[in-house]
């Protein structure tokens, strides 16, 4: 017997969300891909949310949970795990709000990931080799001094705030009809998809990552959150499981999402070089998936299409190579 089904969230919980962050984000533009357009034969639109205040999504999310902390939440500080981008979000919400934030983050977080983090006045805890040696950290903290734990992706007003650009997306584009979204823990896609279908229920809601250590592809394909390992991977925003005791983004991504895809990193790399010799735009590799899947013939096409650039926070020594040529699988 399946399990049943989550309730969805709400327009009015996205609208509220929206409204809450509308001071904190700055809306993103929606822009016509040229060369994809011409190669598919239907309008192909890039959401550039690398634009974003902190270079990625994750401030939508972030930002909207900070704003719903109450006095006594906001007294003792906030506390998650991160690969990186939502830490670099929640320092930002935090720090504007006044509250204290302690970012937790494995050995396979790029340095200049964890250096930003540092430079918006966060604290920095680096701890094992993945996101869930990460999480044990924050879950001392909870326990030993009272810290609001704000994960990266389960969590209402996490998935409220990621939302907003599903809505802001149809605002721009009410005419798309597919969106592809990065797939990680499945925050931003949990949000999209319940945000769009419930302005458009017809949407395609396509999630892509990486094909070694996905988490949510792996656990859907379970049919239940399972573990995986965590390993290097130019798409390193992919990283990290989705947690056992997942309660939000695993059944949301279950009943909402239309199909779920893999790259290899060789693909990914592809996807990249796309994003910065034909769009001009420098992206990290989580970010890239979409043009990535596009370019390797492995979504079904119906337009117009929409492709979340969700992040734009790499190494740029990294960027140098792929876009070099010089970059292998042994580099990732």
């Amino acid at each position: 017997m399946s399990p049943p089904k989550l309730a969805l969230p709400d327009l009015a919980s996205f609208e509220a969300a929206r409204a809450a962050i509308a001071g904190t984000i700055r809306p993103t533009p929606l822009n016509p891909s040229a060369d994809l357009s011409h190669r598919l034969g239907v309008p192909v639109l890039l959401k550039m949310e690398h634009h974003q205040v902190t270079g990625s999504f994750k401030l939508r999310g972030a930002a909207n949970a900070v704003a719903g902390l109450s006095q006594a939440e906001r007294a003792k500080g906030v506390v998650a795990a991160s690969t990186g981008n939502h830490g670099r979000a929640l320092a930002h919400a935090a720090k504007a709000a006044g509250v204290r934030c302690i970012v937790c983050m494995s050995n396979l977080v790029p340095a200049n990931k964890v250096e930003s983090i540092r430079a918006l006045g966060a604290e920095t805890r680096i701890i094992g080799k993945s996101q869930d040696d990460a999480q044990e950290e924050v879950d001392r903290l909870v326990a030993a001094e009272g810290m609001t734990m704000l994960p990266p992706f389960d969590h209402p007003a996490i998935i409220a705030g990621q939302g907003t650009l599903g809505l802001e997306l149809l605002d721009q584009a009410p005419e798309v009809e597919t969106v592809l979204v990065p797939v990680s823990g499945g925050g931003l896609i949990a949000g999209v998809a319940a945000a769009a279908k419930a302005v458009k229920p017809r949407i395609r809601v396509i999630g892509i990552s990486m094909d070694r250590g996905a988490a949510m592809v792996e656990s859907q394909r379970a049919g239940q959150p399972v573990l995986v390992e965590e390993v290097a991977s130019l798409a390193d925003s992919l990283g990290g499981g989705i947690g056992l005791d997942n309660r939000y983004t695993f059944p949301l991504v279950r009943d909402l999402v239309d199909d779920l895809i893999t790259l290899t990193e060789a693909e990914i790399a592809e996807g990249m070089r796309q994003a910065y010799w034909q769009e001009r735009q420098v992206v990290e590799g989580a970010a890239a998936v979409g043009l990535a899947a596009l370019i390797a013939g492995k979504v079904e096409v119906h337009g117009p299409i929409a492709v979340i650039l969700s992040g734009g926070n790499v190494d740029m020594a990294q960027h140098f190579r792929v876009m070099a040529g010089t970059w292998d699988e042994e580099q990732a």
